[in-house]
């Protein structure tokens, strides 16, 4: 069943319930009152009855139920309500006296009584008459009789009934009526849940852009809101997901293109050994220079692998001296760089670290090379290392193009490129900044930038001893 009739259900239905256990007892209440104010009438009457046969009977001394009938025959008894009729009688039921007409049989209430107690009963006649028989015990001499004396009160249940009657024409009208308004009250109030159930629909279709309209401040309109600030974390989620999908996709296809750079120069160098007769020395220098990139792209895949796709934190770090590491690091680059006309300058100060050699020598790769980018022709690049206070910090300082201020803030992120064509254009590692930053933070390191564009960029990797 749907909320919409569970909820109009229980309204008309609780109504009902509500309303007719009221009238019930309303009417009950009201009959029980009326059946006591008759009773206590009644017995009004009979306690008059036995005092006028005890005064009579005090003035003439009674011995035997006959001379009791004969006065009770004399006597009459007026009230607002006409003529009371009484019967006196003995215990088993058996008529001394009777003034009048009482259509019950005595016996149906004086053998309930115990001795010297009065009391009453409802009874009906084969005339569907009711009335109300009420009797008291009267003593003669050694003798108990009673006293009896009745009042119709059919009256009091037709009104009962003609009270149910009208009272269930009111409950008709009334589930009518409150049928119809919890048909406008639940369709408003479950107006937001349509919308908010029309709004999802929408946004299972694809459309992540749809909101709902805030009409309250209950919980149904907290629900809306909630749901409106969910619905755009989610917009923005996605969005930001499929912006990070897209820049992966770019990401292997600059990894895909820039990755032939090494591996071409690899090739030419050994190509060059074949074709061309060299000098013993020419041929170690090229050979040691294939040997050890080879080796280090060898090494570097792997870990890379482990470190992006694996997520891995527990490389194991070695003792480097940074000097020669920094003046390695530096060589590795210096062919390309004097192709550029680019003039590297290395001042290392020399201490003891421990790090990932090749993961680190990556990142002076990307930084150095990114600094290379940002230079047409010519310039100087400053490979920097110098001994701090808890550790020591590599520079690499450039004199080229520098960074925007605005793109500053995002270019350590996954993917993300300040130039993209003139990165593919220049060649290099183009591994991003987004897998530097992650490998001097396996390291416990810091990455600190400064630049100003037109100027030059100044890129400090700090690291601990």
């Amino acid at each position: 069943m749907k909320l919409f009739w569970k909820l109009f259900c229980s309204m008309v239905l609780l109504t009902v319930f509500a309303s007719s256990i009221g009238g019930y007892v309303l009417i009950d209440s009201q009959f029980r009152i009326s059946l006591e104010r008759e009773v206590a009438t009644v017995y009004e009457e009979n306690d008059l009855l036995r005092y006028t046969l005890t005064r009579e009977m005090h003035i003439e001394p009674i011995s035997s139920q006959e001379e009791l009938a004969s006065l009770a025959n004399n006597i009459t008894i007026n009230t607002g309500h006409g003529t009371v009729t009484f019967r006196i009688s003995t215990a088993e039921g058996e008529t001394i006296a009777l003034k009048g007409v009482i259509p019950l049989e005595a016996s149906s209430l004086t053998m309930q009584l115990k001795e010297n107690q009065r009391g009453w009963q409802l009874a009906s006649t084969e005339d569907n008459r009711i009335y109300l028989h009420v009797a008291s015990p009267l003593i003669l001499e050694d003798d108990i009789l009673y006293l009896e004396n009745c009042r119709e009160i059919s009256s009091l249940f037709a009104t009962r009934s003609e009270q149910y009657q009208s009272f269930f024409y009111l409950m008709a009208a009334l589930t009518l009526a409150v049928g119809a308004a919890s048909l406008f009250i639940s369709a408003l109030i479950l107006k937001p849940l349509r919308q908010l159930s029309a709004a999802t629909r929408k946004m299972a279709a694809g459309k992540l852009n749809v909101r709902v309209k805030v009409n309250s401040r209950d919980e149904l309109g907290h629900l809306a809101a909630n749901f409106n600030t969910m619905a755009a974390r989610l917009e923005a989620y996605v969005e930001d997901l499929t912006e990070a999908a897209k820049r992966q996709e770019d990401f292997i296809g600059s990894f895909a293109h820039e990755i032939k750079t090494p591996l071409t120069s690899i090739i030419g160098y050994a190509y060059l050994l074949r074709s061309r007769p060299s000098t013993s020395e020419q041929v170690f220098e090229c050979s040691d220079y294939i040997f050890r990139e080879g080796r280090r792209l060898e090494a570097l895949s792997r870990k890379l692998m482990d470190l992006i796709v694996l997520n891995k934190q527990d490389f194991p770090l070695r003792p480097v001296s940074m000097e020669l590491f920094l003046k390695r690091v530096g060589g590795a680059l210096q062919p390309v760089l004097n192709n550029q006309g680019i003039y590297l300058r290395i001042q290392a100060e020399n201490s003891t670290i421990s790090l990932e050699p090749d993961l680190m020598e990556t990142v002076l790769l990307n930084l150095i090379d990114n600094a290379r980018k940002s230079m047409d022709y010519g310039g100087i690049i400053l490979l920097e290392g110098k001994i701090e206070r808890h550790g020591y910090c590599i520079c690499v300082i450039d004199n080229g193009k520098g960074i925007p201020k605005g793109e500053l803030t995002r270019i350590t992120e996954a993917f993300y490129m300040v130039d993209k064509s003139r990165s593919r254009a220049k060649g290099g590692a183009g591994l991003g900044l987004a897998i530097c930053q992650k490998i001097v933070t396996l390291h416990g390191g810091a990455l600190e930038f400064k630049s100003t564009e037109g100027a030059g960029t100044q890129v400090c990797v700090h690291l601990k001893n």
